[in-house]
């Protein structure tokens, strides 16, 4: 799917031929090559010496839903057509909030680093992630996939550094019962089978996403684990590593396509939903970040964390309000941002802190070599683990546009950059406490809250609204669309208006079962 790069630090210093040898990706390994370096001829060579018979353009469209579009190849000719021209599709009913019917028509562009097999299909398919293009040939403003493209070049050219960004998947296997060998109400995190039903498909998917170009770091059952009227609800993760930003959206796009693939092959069901129930682990999908020069990591500096990365969490922090309407996009998302859950409410940082919004987790800045004292006949080992550090913006969920998300995290780790007082903001925001716990509420009370609603975040949207659009990077209409959907909801009091009530709260749970 994506050509995701190691840096050229000695833990990742890995050649392009160890690359490729252990790439699970099918075209990598046929044509011998990055997926950077893929070109049309490439795809074409592979389509006809693999049997190929049918191409699948796919792209995300305002729902943040993978897209299908499907051809037969005819011939030679046809095939050339379709990987050279690309297809029309119906704009208004892709983006219907940002696309006047009367000039509807778009044209999708495949992207070829983007092309992987598909790994569900009887009908032998090369998929290609598409982009989005107007009448006069011009990237469409309001897709997310160029307003994402679009952040990270103005990132660049102001900066001269790079983003890279990978999120944490979180979500529920819901499925009939088996009291064998039952995991222990919400205490299922990292547990193994048996007591972990899901193992199996969560490993199947990883296998997938892999062969379809994510690169994955590891998966495993999460916290959440309960039973209720016959049905088991089951937590798991998949978690990615950091890559290239406009690759990172690729890969959860296409991972939640490949997961509820699954689980429609299995009979069961996944929900990447927020909240599917009261006083239980929700989901969320946490974003980690960090900003690079010429291929290294800028996050520490002499072992600490470094200004720039302090600065970048000032952007996040001072944006935050306003990011919850590209991350947190439908009512349930704010019945799991409440306190004593493990999810942020509070606007501030720390380290380890798993109550804050952002957090520093743990790096590999010890210099201690914990690897040879684990094993004593190992001496020659690798260094430069701190390229590993990133920084986690704690409170999207699976309801985000992963495209507009990760635009706007773009723009506020700029922001946070080109702020005057960045590093001072940063100071007090920063907390080294649990601030759910009673004792510490008069910290809480010095610091800003989250929206707790979608009505809230479309208001806070509303008023920074001048730093997305700034640079042409967030086009006025889709904010203008995106504000009008947000309030939609009219949800400004819904949290305490259905508060205790099982029925009503269950019944906005269905509602949204199937978001993002």
């Amino acid at each position: 799917m994506c050509a995701f790069h190691f840096t050229s630090n000695t833990i990742e210093s890995i050649t392009m031929n160890d690359n490729i040898s252990l790439n699970p990706n099918l075209l990598v390994h046929f044509l011998d090559k990055s997926t950077d370096d893929f070109t049309k001829t490439d795809l074409k060579r592979y389509i006809e010496a693999n049997g190929i018979q049918m191409v699948n353009f796919r792209y995300s469209a305002a729902d943040s839903r993978l897209k299908t579009l499907n051809f037969i190849i005819k011939d030679r000719h046809h095939l050339d057509s379709i990987l050279s021209a690309g297809e029309r599709v119906d704009g208004s009913s892709l983006f219907p909030n940002y696309v006047e019917a009367g000039s509807s028509d778009l044209y999708v562009i495949p992207r070829y680093r983007t092309a992987f097999v598909n790994p569900f299909s009887e009908i032998p398919a090369l998929d290609i992630l598409c982009s989005f293009y107007d009448k006069d040939g011009q990237p469409f403003s309001n897709s997310p996939e160029y307003i994402l493209r679009k952040s990270h070049d103005v990132l660049k050219q102001r900066t001269g550094l790079s983003f890279e960004v990978m999120g944490e998947l979180e979500y529920y296997i819901i499925a009939a019962q088996d009291k064998l060998y039952e995991a222990a109400d919400q205490r299922g995190y990292h547990e193994s089978s048996p007591f972990c039903k899901w193992e199996k498909l969560r490993t199947e998917a990883m296998q997938a996403i892999a062969k379809c170009g994510g690169y994955i770091k590891y998966g495993h059952s999460e916290v959440g684990n309960f039973t209720e009227a016959g049905l088991s609800y089951e937590q798991n993760e998949i978690e990615f590593t950091p890559v290239k930003l406009e690759d990172a959206a690729d890969q959860l796009l296409i991972a939640k396509w490949i997961l509820r693939s699954l689980a429609y092959k299995y009979g069961v069901t996944i929900t990447f939903a927020p909240k599917i129930t009261t006083g239980k682990a929700g989901s969320g999908m946490h974003v980690h970040t960090r900003l690079m020069k010429n291929g290294s990591s800028v996050m520490l500096e002499n072992g600490k964390l470094s200004d720039t990365a302090k600065k970048a969490i000032a952007g996040y922090l001072d944006l935050s309000q306003s990011l919850t309407a590209f991350g947190n996009m439908i009512p349930t998302s704010y019945f799991r941002l409440v306190p004593h859950q493990e999810a942020p409410t509070n606007i501030c940082w720390g380290d380890r802190n798993r109550s804050v919004l952002v957090r520093v987790p743990l790096g590999w800045g010890s210099k201690q070599n914990m690897i040879s004292d684990a094993n004593p006949r190992e001496i020659d080992t690798p260094t430069g683990f701190g390229s590993r550090q990133t920084v986690e913006f704690r409170c999207p969920d699976g309801s985000a546009d992963v495209y507009l998300l990760f635009a706007g995290l773009t723009v506020a780790a700029r922001h946070g950059i080109e702020m005057e007082n960045g590093l001072e903001f940063a100071e007090k925001t920063y907390v080294d406490v649990n601030i759910f716990e009673e004792k510490h509420k008069g910290r809480v009370s010095q610091l800003k809250q989250l929206p707790v609603s979608c009505w809230d975040s479309a208001e806070a949207l509303e008023k920074q609204r001048h730093l997305f659009e700034a640079h042409n990077i967030f086009p006025p209409m889709l904010l203008d669309g995106l504000i009008r959907y947000l309030k939609s909801f009219r949800d400004q009091n819904l949290r305490e208006t259905i508060k205790g009530n099982e029925k009503e709260i269950m019944k906005l749970v269905n509602n949204y079962l199937h978001c993002g």
